[in-house]
């Protein structure tokens, strides 16, 4: 599994650095690079392979989206850590890009990894058809907004300190975190012009793979280590956040994680072993930094 995760973020991040050093020269182009290239897992463009897999779909283009959603993903992680959001110091294990650059600075360069991402979605090097490109950069725009990572991040932040209801919890932890896993599932059904149906099936495991990642972070933050984390934890507990733990409690949050891999494995099992890949994904997820 380690060295499936080593290969995808290898390949992402050298088409990613390839990518930058053909644009033109900025200042900003540093601090971007500094909260792009990280470290991370690349979760995401897993999911995003392992799905195109089932499809039979090409390698390379996978890495050329997955590329887009990590800059997606990196620009929600700068701008979470700033001080009039989480006012997170350290992030995989670094300090934050605000703290190494600056307020401003860190605005501007999550800004500018998030139209980055269009970029690459319309750029001649992913070699697909224009109506799919617009597709795509349609379904990325709407998981990276109002009603997505930045729908959900506002609702977090409102949540704080107050008795939310569990349904709520959900549809918050959906928007911040599921919808960007939901694009990553039906991007490969989009390049498959597969209907609506089958789409909207795929969209739904999205948003619960989604769901599992951040209660397995939410896991992570109420007993994990800062060193293997590569972030402060226990701060949700201190931040008051609404999380699925202060819900439910520790193991029955565990128990609600395992019943997502089922549900979700249960959606897949028309695709037999070829959808093994992806079942070892979410058992990570899960298990990931215990």
């Amino acid at each position: 599994m380690q060295k499936k995760l080593n290969k995808i973020a290898k390949d992402t991040n050298s088409f990613l650095k390839r990518f930058i050093k053909k644009q033109k020269k900025s200042e900003l182009i540093i601090p971007m690079k500094y909260g792009l290239f990280s470290g991370g897992k690349k979760i995401r463009s897993k999911i995003l392979i392992d799905i195109g897999t089932l499809f039979k779909l090409d390698y390379k283009s996978l890495i050329i989206i997955g590329s887009a959603v990590e800059c997606i993903h990196a620009y929600s992680l700068i701008h979470d850590d700033l001080p009039c959001m989480d006012n997170d110091l350290v992030r995989r294990g670094k300090a934050s890009t605000h703290v190494k650059f600056g307020e401003s600075t860190a605005v501007l360069a999550g800004n500018s990894l998030l139209t980055m991402a269009f970029e690459i979605l319309s750029n001649k090097n992913l070699n697909i058809t224009e109506k799919i490109k617009i597709n795509l950069i349609n379904k990325i725009s709407e998981s990276s907004g109002h009603l997505g990572i930045a729908g959900g991040q506002y609702l977090d932040l409102s949540f704080e300190h107050k008795r939310i209801s569990k349904k709520k919890i959900i549809d918050m932890e959906v928007k911040k975190t599921g919808k960007l896993f939901s694009f990553c599932c039906i991007a490969p059904l989009i390049l498959k012009k597969r209907n609506n149906k089958e789409i909207k099936k795929f969209e739904n495991i999205g948003a619960d793979i989604g769901l599992l990642f951040q209660v397995a972070d939410d896991l992570i933050d109420y007993r994990g280590s800062s060193l293997v984390a590569g972030k402060k934890t226990g701060k949700d507990k201190k931040k008051g956040k609404a999380t699925l733990i202060s819900l439910l409690g520790y193991k029955n949050t565990i128990k609600y994680g395992n019943k997502l891999i089922f549900k979700i494995n249960n959606k897949l099992k028309k695709y037999g072993s070829k959808s093994k890949n992806l079942s070892e994904t979410l058992d990570y997820i899960l298990n990931r930094n215990k």
